[in-house]
């Protein structure tokens, strides 16, 4: 699999919680698709779109949606949410269940809501032991969603979408996913999540780019979210440029108003053939032992494991701090000596993926103890 990513042998490249380098084959088809226009032009665009429809599928599968028509490709997580946020009706009292801890992206969309009245009800996360029963517990009458994430990106806790998703169906309360930090680490089930919303973007363990991202809204509940944004590509009969009757496409392109990216699309579908190949049952296994010896290496030298120790609470983020030295400090030295890291949740967070050599774990840890010991 090393030849898929034919990193800089001196990097190591523990940051794909942040940005995921492009494996070989999405470099080539990349490459390969400015050579075609700069040559060719558009005329190869009826192709292109053949490979935006394979995008809608793969993604359809990563998360098993029923159909790709269920996915739309919004330019990133913020713009997904937003989708979601400002096209559902509020009402005044209205509250919406959350953490504390989340990504700003995972916490402003909902805290803009406040101007209509809606209450965004934030989870401490550093003062619960039981995450879910706790944000369970702050629903009430006027709960309308739980918007979380899958994995939160600084701790790297896993939380049991099962569980919610078992609640919020029972209590008729929307479950909106963002899974920018699990899709592409783990396997996803919808049906068994039971999510009205999933959204991801692609260039974090998808190792796509940026300006790609996944949306998906249960199909029972798209003409519910009004929408903000229009024009000539998010229609029913797109494509049909004289028209002058129009409406919303019936599939999930209605929450795409114009061209779309197809530089990013070429990319991103690159990318997940690689990860249909390995099979996501693989992907997890593969990770989960380097997080597993990375844990192993932690406690030998005695840091502080700030992520979960238990699997099931876990996926390919892994978060430490060394006792006595300051993890701004660390993290600057780390970056300097080419371990490519970031500083979050007040430790130094290391994020492999499945096919991370075992060696590039034993160096970096390495280069962590000749800067403490410098």
């Amino acid at each position: 699999m090393t030849e898929e990513f034919p990193l800089a042998p001196d990097l190591c490249h523990l940051n794909h919680a942040a940005v995921g380098p492009w494996p070989r084959r999405t470099a080539e088809v990349v490459a390969q698709f400015a050579r075609e226009n700069s040559r060719q032009g558009s005329l190869g665009y009826p192709q292109w779109l053949g490979v935006e429809q394979r995008l809608r599928e793969r993604l359809a599968r990563l998360i098993a949606a029923d159909s790709a028509d269920d996915i739309a490709l919004a330019k990133n997580t913020s713009e997904a949410l937003s989708i979601i946020a400002q096209g559902l009706t509020w009402e005044p009292g209205d509250n919406i269940i959350g953490i504390r801890q989340e990504f700003p992206s995972n916490r402003i969309v909902w805290e803009s809501l406040a101007d209509r009245g809606v209450e965004w009800r934030a989870l401490d996360l550093e003062a619960s032991t039981d995450p879910e029963g706790d944000l369970i517990a702050r629903c009430d009458a006027r709960t309308r969603m739980i918007a979380i994430s899958w994995v939160q990106y600084a701790s790297g806790l896993r939380l049991d979408l099962k569980r919610i998703g078992a609640f919020c169906q029972d209590k008729g309360v929307l479950f909106c996913v963002d899974a920018i930090q699990g899709l592409g680490a783990l396997p996803f089930d919808l049906a068994s999540t039971q999510a009205d919303f999933v959204v991801a973007d692609g260039h974090k363990w998808m190792l796509g780019p940026e300006g790609v991202a996944l949306l998906y809204v249960r199909p029972e509940l798209r003409d519910q979210l009004s929408l903000h944004q229009f024009g000539w590509h998010m229609v029913e009969h797109c494509g049909d440029f004289d028209r002058t009757d129009w409406a919303p496409a019936a599939s999930a392109r209605r929450f795409e108003c114009g061209s779309p990216n197809l530089l990013g699309v070429h990319a991103l579908e690159a990318s997940l053939s690689l990860l249909e190949e390995v099979g996501m049952d693989q992907v997890r296994e593969r990770l989960q032992a380097r997080v597993d010896h990375l844990i192993r290496l932690i406690d030998a030298r005695g840091f502080d494991l700030l992520t979960p120790r238990e699997l099931e609470r876990r996926a390919g983020i892994l978060t430490f701090r060394v006792p006595g030295v300051a993890s701004d400090h660390l993290y600057a030295e780390l970056m300097a000596r080419r371990v490519l890291c970031a500083h979050r949740g007040g430790g130094i967070r290391f994020s492999p993926h499945f096919y991370t050599p075992m060696e590039v774990l034993d160096r970096a840890m390495g280069v962590v103890d000749a800067v403490i010991h410098g």
